[in-house]
């Protein structure tokens, strides 16, 4: 079962060629998406996705008849977050215009801080040296972070830090995420969405997820694992 498209699950791929009229046809296509599966990695309180086979056999009446249920939480795989998840009354997935998720991607390389610790957050450094490089960072970009982490999928243990589910896990996570500054940051550019290829853009120690609330509150969407 791959990238089943509905609710605040999505597939995201990001279109790369040069200056082009019609980048959907000229464009390199590079699939970011994990798989939905038994293999799938959700939060520890999360509802893991489950699939039902209804049918995958020939009918009574002579042709063949193929039918599945399937349900997960919201935040698990490769997900969209809608800034209602953390701010009341903004955005919720249907409402985010579609020009906010489609655009020029900001690819920011983070992968040798990833690398010294899995409690690494991005942090204005990071930002301050891709300017420094690259110019700011444009009004409406989709900022995509890369921090390697997407190397330990499907393995819970290294990708989440604990094995375990439930309430009680939550405390044991370990991953990289983005600090609330850099996120000011990102408000004050004036971002269209902001994605990550961790678990989540807040990191694993994070007990108030002060990054959903500065993004949120300023209706910017993000993408997660």
């Amino acid at each position: 079962m791959r990238r089943i498209a509905l609710g605040t699950i999505c597939s995201v791929a990001i279109a790369c060629a040069p200056e082009s009229a019609d980048l959907l046809r000229t464009g390199r296509w590079v699939d970011l998406t994990h798989d939905f599966s038994d293999q799938t990695i959700y939060w520890p309180t999360a509802k893991p996705f489950a699939l039902e086979v209804v049918s995958a056999q020939r009918t009574s009446a002579g042709y063949y008849y193929a039918a599945n249920n399937f349900s997960a939480a919201e935040h698990g795989g490769t997900h969209l977050d809608a800034p209602v998840h953390f701010a009341e009354g903004k955005w919720t997935a249907d409402q985010i215009p579609l020009d906010r998720l489609v655009g020029d991607a900001v690819v920011v390389d983070v992968q040798s801080g990833a690398d010294s610790s899995a409690d690494y957050r991005v942090n204005l450094n990071a930002l301050d040296e891709w300017e420094r490089k690259h110019g700011a960072i444009p009004t409406g970009a989709i900022v995509l972070f890369r921090t390697g982490w997407s190397r330990h999928w499907p393995d819970r243990a290294k990708y989440l830090g604990t094995t375990r589910a439930g309430a009680g896990a939550v405390a044991e996570l370990h991953f990289p995420g983005i600090d609330s500054a850099a996120a000011g940051r990102l408000v004050e550019r004036g971002v269209g969405a902001v994605g990550i290829d961790t678990p989540s853009i807040d990191y694993g120690q994070s007990s108030t997820y002060p990054t959903h609330q500065v993004l949120f509150a300023a209706n910017i969407p993000a993408f997660e694992n």
